[in-house]
């Protein structure tokens, strides 16, 4: 399963963020952003109890990490520049 995840970040430590981030196995895609959110990552886990100890024992354990807000992708419709087919 896909979440995208909306990271509240501290600004002080948003470099060491980042690269803690980058070495998590399960973020698949991550990007610095503006607006409300400073960090979006996408996660892939297998289910919602994996989900769940990754933001308990990895992300929420992360200095600077403020909050968060997450999106459980329920179907792709075009990935890459591609429709994908149902």
């Amino acid at each position: 399963m896909l979440v995208i995840l909306n990271i509240y970040a501290e600004l002080n430590e948003l470099e060491d963020i980042v690269e803690k981030l980058r070495n998590m196995r399960e973020v698949v895609d991550l990007y610095e952003v503006t607006g409300d959110y400073d960090i979006v990552a996408v996660i892939e886990v297998n289910s919602v109890e994996e989900f769940r100890k990754v933001v308990i024992r990895k992300l929420m354990e992360i200095k600077g990490v403020r909050g968060t807000n997450s999106f459980v992708v329920l179907h792709t419709h075009k990935r890459d520049g591609r429709l994908i087919e149902e």
